[in-house]
């Protein structure tokens, strides 16, 4: 059976003036899938987030150990303080178990309901009606194929708008309209809920009314991208990079002048260089047949850097990451691994370059190593899954 690859992201805003958010999104890996577990406490502020927390955390944490899903919610139900002042002690839920083969199971409770996507058209989803424990709740069972997508919200989103813009909020069924025009141009998780969330933000004239979430779960093909930078630390070893480069799968990127210029000599391909392309701080790329990209090394590098840590800081203050718009080397790298790349392998040559490094310093020294040991770091916590190799 055919494995795929789990694109999954999430994405917050807090309710207006409130430090903390009363919804939570727990993920975790299993050995053949993932569980991702959005609750929703109620209220705003500590007290949501406390049980929005608790719901998330207990769900996952018991489901990845066997447990059934009505042990779960009796546990959840047992477990959540009472709200003082609505003798509530509630929290509802939206739970997703998937398997890398694309079959899923999925528990509502009280959460707005999940949008399928399959060939960027709505789809209907077969539920079931159960009542556990006094709750009603709905299950699914389903496949999910290559590029359909999954879309769990909180009740900020269809709240937004509510006595301002919109008089009714932004209703389920504009959401849904919405969501299909969105998945038309985007491919990521990510940027799907990035964009229904800068939406969400302009309904509340940045002043959200309720804690608003989105999560996005994309089934997609695994796309791997090989990055070489650097030559190798013998200049004998020049054809184990040759034939790393000649026998990489998926694309190529190259940072460097002079290992992009040993791989032109040996596959007899010429460089154009790209002179519109580039920023003070970014050099020009240039452009090689059988190669996706070529650039300038550690400048570059060190800006694709800069650009990952920012884009991972957004995330993780649940700020609405910016689009990585730029033409120059750093941004089209930087939207490659982002955007495209499932699995990056990465291959650095550790020849030392006496402009960047005193050649008598140990090689943990290196600085081109240390940037793309941090590179790999950043990539590794946005969910790629990165194989660092030295040459």
């Amino acid at each position: 059976m055919r494995k795929y690859y789990l694109d999954v992201a999430n994405m917050s805003m807090n309710k207006h003036g409130e430090e903390l958010c009363g919804d939570n999104v727990e993920i975790a890996n299993t050995e053949d899938g993932i569980i991702v577990v959005m609750s929703d406490g109620l209220g705003s502020g500590v007290k949501a987030n406390i049980l929005g927390t608790l719901t998330s955390k207990i769900a996952v944490t018991m489901l990845k150990e066997g447990a059934t899903i009505d042990e779960t919610i009796d546990t959840i139900i047992n477990t959540l303080p009472e709200c003082q002042v609505r003798k509530l002690a509630y929290s509802t839920f939206t739970i997703v178990k998937i398997k890398n083969s694309g079959e899923v199971y999925m528990v509502e409770y009280d959460n707005p309901p999940v949008f399928l996507f399959r060939n960027n058209r709505s789809c209907d989803i077969k539920k079931n009606r159960r009542i556990v424990n006094g709750k009603v709740i709905f299950e699914s069972r389903f496949y999910m194929n290559e590029s359909d997508a999954l879309v769990i919200i909180s009740d900020g989103v269809v709240h937004a708008g509510v006595g301002g813009l919109l008089n009714l909020g932004w209703e389920w069924p504009h959401i849904n309209r919405y969501l299909t025009n969105v998945l038309h141009k985007e491919v990521i998780a990510q940027n799907i809920c990035r964009q229904l969330l800068e939406v969400c933000k302009d309904l509340y004239d940045n002043k959200p009314g309720d804690d608003t979430t989105v999560v996005t779960i994309k089934i997609r093909k695994e796309q791997n991208i090989s990055l070489f930078t650097g030559p190798p630390k013998n200049k004998d070893d020049d054809d184990i990079l040759i034939n790393l480069v000649k026998n990489a799968t998926g694309k190529k990127i190259v940072c460097g002048g002079t290992t992009a210029n040993i791989i032109s000599n040996a596959l007899h391909t010429p460089i154009e260089i790209d002179l519109k392309h580039y920023t003070s701080e970014v050099p020009p790329m240039g452009f090689m047949k059988g190669i996706d990209l070529v650039t300038e090394g550690i400048l570059t590098l060190n800006k694709v850097k800069e650009l990952l840590k920012n884009y991972l800081n957004s995330i993780k203050k649940n700020a609405i990451p910016c689009a990585i718009n730029g033409s120059d080397g750093a941004s089209r790298i930087t939207n490659m691994l982002i955007n495209e790349g499932t699995s990056i392998d990465i291959y650095i040559g550790q020849a030392v370059n006496p402009a960047h490094q005193n050649p008598s310093f140990p090689d943990e020294f290196n600085l081109k190593i240390k940037i793309v040991k941090d590179i790999a770091r950043l990539l590794t916590a946005l969910g790629k899954k990165v194989n660092v190799n030295y040459l």
